[in-house]
């Protein structure tokens, strides 16, 4: 998934209205397996209710959009594009694994096929880390990538350390200094609830994000950055608001893509053969 542009280069406060309303109206319709839809009005009474000032609502943007238009515009967007796009590329474990085990025979992979962090029954390869893997590996012609950095990543200047990232990544294109691409999965299969765990895996996709944005922002150097994610359990039944969280990360320009279970199949290759080879 790549974000809409008619809702990027939005102002920080847009989103400051998005998460706001999207926390008191909710992300789905109760007692359905459907996402929320919006109105004005809706938006408007909401935050009256919270003691909020609306008459910047009917203001106009930058870009010249009407402020409540654009709100519900970008909010029923989300919502439709989550619905039609996400749920039908979210796989299950089987189906995970069914993939992985016949990239495996096809590829006879060099890379690393990490295990899962569970245990017993539980304990399995990390399917779509490998399955990212093998796909990069394929795609690249070689390993010339990290597909388990060790060390932290540094963007560097003159030879110089000009910014280290809080966290490691899942991997990074060519390396962890100065990296083209870098990326993060977030697969949990075989969860039974939507853990804390889950739930601080956007928070550090998110963190992440504002790093690699403030980069660009202040040193003008662009570092990709992708996150994937599957299991249908996870985030379909459980974690849909999560889904939208990321959507949102992804018009904040905290992501440049995300792709969803199967979607990483069919895009992925693509995505790191535009990469092109910096390695020679």
């Amino acid at each position: 998934m790549l974000a809409n542009k008619d809702y990027l280069d939005l102002p920080k406060h847009f989103w400051a209205h998005v998460k706001f309303l999207s926390g008191v109206l909710g992300y789905s319709e109760r007692g359905t397996n459907k996402l929320k839809t919006y109105t004005k009005d809706e938006i408007i009474e909401a935050m009256k209710k919270k003691g909020l000032d609306t008459s910047h609502l009917s203001e106009k943007l930058n870009d010249g959009r009407d402020y409540a238009d654009t709100l519900v515009g970008y909010l029923n967007y989300r919502s439709r594009v989550i619905e039609k796009d996400v749920e039908s590329n979210l796989m299950t474990r089987e189906e995970a694994k069914k993939i992985f085990d016949d990239l495996v025979t096809k590829l006879k992979p060099k890379c690393k096929l990490p295990m899962n962090k569970q245990k017993g029954d539980k304990r399995h390869n990390a399917y779509l880390t490998g399955i990212v893997n093998m796909l990069t590996e394929k795609a690249l012609g070689n390993c010339n990538f990290e597909d388990d950095p060790q060390t932290l990543t540094v963007a560097t200047f003159n030879k110089r350390p000009l910014r280290t990232f809080t966290r490691r990544f899942d991997g990074v294109y060519p390396d962890s200094a100065n990296p083209v691409a870098l990326w993060e999965i977030k697969e949990y299969y075989g969860t039974t609830t939507f853990g804390s765990r889950v739930a601080d895996g956007i928070y550090e996709t998110m963190l992440d994000g504002k790093e690699l944005l403030e980069l660009k922002e202040s040193e003008n150097m662009h570092i990709k950055h992708y996150l994937m994610v599957d299991d249908r359990f996870t985030w379909w039944k459980l974690g849909k608001s999560y889904i939208c969280r990321i959507v949102d990360m992804l018009h904040e320009e905290y992501l440049d893509e995300v792709l969803f279970g199967k979607e990483v199949v069919s895009r992925w290759p693509d995505i790191v053969k535009s990469w092109g080879d910096v390695t020679k």
